[in-house]
């Protein structure tokens, strides 16, 4: 009998030592077991039209549906509307084809600034997971995409920008050398490029004010983050806590935006879920923007995945801080990221 009870007392001490483990390492992760006021930056962003915001992912949504890679002849339809708006809005649009399965896909790039020198590269994917119409997966990004283009064509930055619409994302690609970011980091690393920073613009729309609407990776997030859904999140890696913060920053600067951040181990769930792990791979600083996707939405990679389903006000709002980390970012006097 004796033995039976020591066993359960072990059994009930390793489970609450266990359980102080996991908060511990999610509070670690971020970096926040003893939060320090977080700065915000000053900055006075453009003004980000919600309708033209809509626009943009109704068309991605409906007009270019299905957008996955059995569709490549919808991925260059929207290419080319990608494209179109990009240089509406001043970009300088090239486009970066490559082939695999025997068919042609193509990255869409707009610069903005200098021609040369260091860059900073901010990406959304275009393509859509199959059998979904992709409006906050990723038509959100990329009209996001579109929209920060319009103001940095009005206020030029003094460090290049490039605004790259990506594709194949989704699966069957994700992860694989075939995925769009793949090919374009691959690229600039082959030919030497200094990237300052990449930002991925990974799901923007999905917003809650519902409690327990938010879900998390790990159950102890619970205990240090909201839950609502109704944030915008920067998520990185534990080493890269300047540009976590930087951007988070910037964001912060915009009204009514709340905003969180994760410095966390790229293996926790949904950290590595978007373009920028394929910067990582090739040793560039990036971070992701996002409404964290499936923790948030229900209709995450499924036919109710609408544009309908959108905030487009406070879509607006995740623009105009996107700009504001483009210009804490570029400005000679931030501390950023060194240049890989």
């Amino acid at each position: 009998m004796d033995f039976l009870r020591n066993v359960r007392r072990r059994t009930l001490v390793l489970g609450a030592l266990a359980g102080l483990a996991a908060v511990l390492a999610a509070a670690a992760w971020l970096g926040r077991s003893a939060p320090a006021p977080v700065a915000t930056t000053r900055c006075t962003p453009g003004r980000v039209d919600p309708e033209r915001l809509k626009t943009h992912v109704q068309a991605l949504s409906e007009t270019f549906h299905p957008r996955d890679n059995e569709h490549p002849e919808n991925l260059e339809r929207a290419a080319s509307y990608i494209a179109n708006a990009l240089a509406r809005a001043g970009g300088r649009v090239s486009s970066e084809p490559y082939t695999t399965g025997g068919r042609s896909y193509r990255n869409v790039i707009a610069t903005f600034g200098p021609d040369s020198g260091e860059r900073l590269v901010i990406g959304a994917h275009y393509d859509a997971a199959e059998g979904a119409p992709g409006a906050d997966d990723n038509a959100s990004g990329v009209a996001g995409l579109l929209e920060l283009a319009v103001l940095l064509g009005a206020n030029p930055p003094p460090v290049r920008v490039d605004l790259v619409g990506f594709t194949l994302e989704e699966p069957p690609h994700f992860r694989r050398s075939t995925m769009g970011s793949k090919v374009h980091a691959r690229a600039l690393r082959t030919q030497g490029v200094k990237v300052r920073a990449m930002i991925s613009v990974e799901s923007i729309g999905y917003f809650s004010d519902t409690p327990d609407s938010q879900r998390y990776p790990v159950a102890a997030l619970k205990l240090r983050y909201p839950s609502e859904g109704n944030f915008i999140a920067v998520v990185g890696r534990g080493d890269e806590k300047a540009l976590i913060n930087t951007v988070h920053q910037a964001l912060r600067a915009v009204n009514d935006l709340p905003s969180e951040s994760l410095a966390a181990p790229r293996g926790l769930e949904g950290v590595d879920f978007s373009d920028h792990a394929s910067f990582w791979d090739e040793g560039y600083p990036a971070v992701m923007v996002t409404d964290t996707a499936l923790f948030r939405n229900p209709h995450y990679h499924t036919p109710q995945d609408t544009w309908d389903t959108l905030d487009y006000a406070r879509m607006a709002r995740v623009v105009q801080g996107l700009q504001c980390a483009v210009e804490a970012l570029v400005t000679p006097t931030t501390t950023s990221p060194p240049a890989q």
